[in-house]
């Protein structure tokens, strides 16, 4: 719809994997250099691991345009299959003939076997490439790997490259896949975009399609990183509304505004921004924020607890307390009740001792009942001496 207004030939930021649009970014280098190396090695699992939209797929369109005329090659997209019906889609790609309705994994392994030894005595080498392989199960991951035992004294007979998200990694670090994690020859995972890499990308898509870099000016680059991470697919479908919303506005490119208004229609939200792994960035920043403050302000407590425990222990009058103040309660001095009184986080508000006196220095009173009964025995002490002067008079 665009593409007149802009003066386009094509439009810039499909999603689809052209090769011809792959900006060969360091990462992407290093990515398809461990691919072709991969293929001139011996044989064995080539692996590629990468977040959702970083480009994979588009590289591995890239090898295949690079790929020699000695190679025959299946590619796997929907590896959400059983043993039974990956063989047979090798088989498929590979134009190996089998029996129809064949559902014998023997059958399918003796006919990829024969073809693999066929094409080694041709001189030729036999590559499958797997899209998503973290779909894969562990039985069919398993027969993947027999597939790779036809070999010769030389090299194996298949060549297997597996492209997949992160989760790929995972499954294979497991104990139980150990062995075909043995046999990757050439693995690289592929990372987001720089910054700069950013607005390398859009210039290079822009000058493919016949357009300007200028359509996006240095500050909408900055922005864009901002708000896409990095990833290509992200940067594709933001850039994309960004040039329609231009073009319906009458603009000659694009600005911060229209921008941020493209994020926000682009993430269904009016009120969000477009990158799920910037929000995850922004409240990871709050908790740091929340656990900062609350680690702030239960050193301070806890210090003022430790102050003020530490001046009632000064004037413990010789450890007659009946306990050590806690470290863990902030105290301080009543004057009102000149007592010391204390909180714990624990307890509701408490007075630590109500027999402290806070005239002078420090001093442990006996509590009133203990007061009316030394009284009473000095009363009695009185009335026995009473008693005998009395009866000493007496006598």
């Amino acid at each position: 719809m665009y593409k007149e207004h802009f003066g386009l030939k094509e439009t810039p930021f499909s999603i689809a994997p052209d090769p011809r649009y792959l900006y060969m970014s360091e990462g992407h280098k290093e990515a398809l250099a461990h691919l072709e190396y991969g293929l001139r090695g011996d044989g064995g699992f080539v692996l590629l691991t990468g977040e959702v939209g970083t480009g994979k797929t588009t590289v591995c369109r890239r090898l295949l345009e690079q790929l020699p005329d000695d190679l025959d090659v299946a590619f796997i997209l929907n590896p959400r299959v059983t043993v039974e019906e990956l063989l047979a889609t090798v088989c498929d790609e590979l134009g190996i003939a089998y029996p129809e309705g064949s559902i014998s994994v023997k059958v399918f392994v003796d006919r990829i076997n024969e073809f693999l030894i066929g094409t080694y005595a041709k001189g030729r080498r036999a590559v499958l490439i797997i899209e998503e392989a973290q779909n894969l199960c562990f039985g069919v991951l398993e027969q993947l790997r027999l597939l790779t035992n036809l070999e010769t004294n030389e090299r194996k007979l298949l060549q297997i490259i597996m492209v997949g998200q992160p989760e790929l990694r995972d499954m294979l670090a497991k104990p139980e896949l150990r062995q075909l994690a043995q046999r990757i020859t050439a693995r690289y995972h592929l990372g987001p975009l720089s910054g700069e890499e950013v607005a390398f990308y859009v210039s290079h898509r822009l000058s493919v399609a016949g357009g300007s870099g200028a359509l996006f000016p240095a500050s909408t680059m900055r922005k864009l990183s901002r708000l896409t991470d990095g990833i290509p697919r992200l940067i594709n479908v933001l850039c994309d509304r960004a040039l329609l919303g231009a073009y319906v506005q009458g603009k000659d490119g694009v600005d911060m505004v229209t921008l941020t208004k493209a994020a926000r229609e682009v993430s269904g939200n009016s009120n969000r921004a477009l990158s799920i792994a910037g929000y995850e960035k922004l409240l990871a920043g709050v908790i740091i924020i929340v656990i900062a403050l609350s680690a702030f302000y239960y050193h301070r407590r806890t210090a003022r607890s430790r102050g003020a425990a530490e001046i009632v222990h000064e004037y413990d009058m010789g450890g007659q307390a009946s306990e050590r103040p806690r470290l863990d309660t902030l105290w301080w001095f009543d004057r009102g009740s000149m007592l010391w009184k204390g909180v714990n986080e624990h307890d509701v508000p408490m007075r630590y001792e109500d027999r402290w006196a806070g005239t002078g220095r420090l001093r442990k009173q006996p509590p009133a009942s203990e007061e009316v009964q030394g009284q009473k025995q000095n009363d009695q002490a009185d009335g026995q001496a009473t008693d005998a002067s009395i009866r000493g008079t007496g006598d």
